[in-house]
């Protein structure tokens, strides 16, 4: 039961390669995974179902298969490598009707990503935690925003190479929020 599930999902994917969201039947998952439409219904009300639990198990995955991190950088590199593989796919989600659902999976992963990288860095240099919250909100909406952003022009450009050069312009910053120390690069107006 599961691996037909698992396998509609796959197709899914695979057609969303090919053709926007909105072109997408349940004709065409069942013609590709040789089943009827009684087994597609079985499993999934509708086509929108089957993208929410298509990006959900990506998310997953996502998750699971790379929770080891390093450098901020080392984070960030396997979704971004995840979404690139999918570029056209992830296109024609985003610009899809079933948008807001990839946006709240986009948010979930970006959140995880950043927490665990945060909190693999405050166990092993013994940082303060006080403000963790602030930063794992900002990473977080740094990478969302890059994401959406790349989206947004079509993945036009080369996303991991972009993420390298804002790791590296942030670079100490996380560290310095969580002690709670600012950059004053420009003379204080007290």
């Amino acid at each position: 039961m599961n691996r037909t599930k698992n396998t509609m999902s796959d197709v899914f994917w695979q057609i969303l390669e090919e053709k926007p969201y909105s072109k997408i039947t349940v004709q065409n998952i069942v013609d590709c995974c040789q089943v009827n439409r009684n087994t597609f219904y079985y499993h999934f009300k509708d086509i929108p179902d089957l993208a929410e639990y298509s990006i959900k198990a990506w998310t997953d995955q996502v998750i699971q298969n790379n929770c080891e991190f390093g450098s901020p950088i080392n984070c960030v590199t396997p979704i971004v490598q995840e979404l690139m593989k999918r570029r056209t796919a992830f296109i024609h989600i985003y610009r899809s009707a079933h948008r807001e659902a990839f946006i709240r999976y986009l948010n979930e992963i970006s959140s995880y990503i950043v927490q665990a990288y945060i909190d693999t860095a405050i166990n092993r240099t013994g940082l303060p935690s006080e403000n963790r919250s602030t930063v794992v909100r900002v990473y977080k909406c740094t990478l969302a925003g890059l994401i959406l952003d790349w989206l947004d022009e079509g993945a036009s450009y080369d996303l991991l190479a972009f993420c390298e050069k804002i790791c590296l312009s942030f670079a100490g910053a996380g560290k310095r929020a969580l002690l709670g120390q600012t950059n004053r690069s420009f003379p204080s107006h007290d």
